[in-house]
C-alpha cells in the first residue's frame, strides 16, 4: 500500500471538505468518508502516516486534524 498515494486521496478529500463553512462538519465529513469508503488496510495504512512525522508533515492542516480527532473511530476492530 503506498502511504503517499492514500495522503494524496486523503488531501483531495480534505480539499472537498474545506470549503464548509463549519469546520466540525468539515472534520467530521472528512473521518466519516475515511471510515465508510476505505478498507481497513487503508485505514491502517493512512493512521500509520499520521504518527510518522515526514509522512504526517505532507497532509494537509484539516486532514492532520480530522484523522487525530478521529482516530479511534477510523480504527478497524482487530481480525479474529
Amino acid at each position: 500500500m503506498n502511504e503517499q498515494h492514500l495522503i494524496d486521496m486523503a488531501n483531495r478529500i480534505g480539499e472537498f471538505f474545506d470549503s464548509m463553512p463549519d469546520r466540525d462538519e468539515a472534520l467530521a465529513g472528512i473521518a466519516d468518508h475515511i471510515r465508510r469508503f476505505w478498507e481497513p488496510r487503508m485505514r491502517r495504512a493512512i493512521l500509520a502516516a499520521l504518527d510518522d512525522p515526514a509522512a504526517s508533515a505532507t497532509m494537509s492542516p484539516i486532514v492532520n486534524e480530522a484523522l487525530t480527532r478521529s482516530r479511534s473511530e477510523l480504527t478497524p476492530a482487530p481480525a479474529v
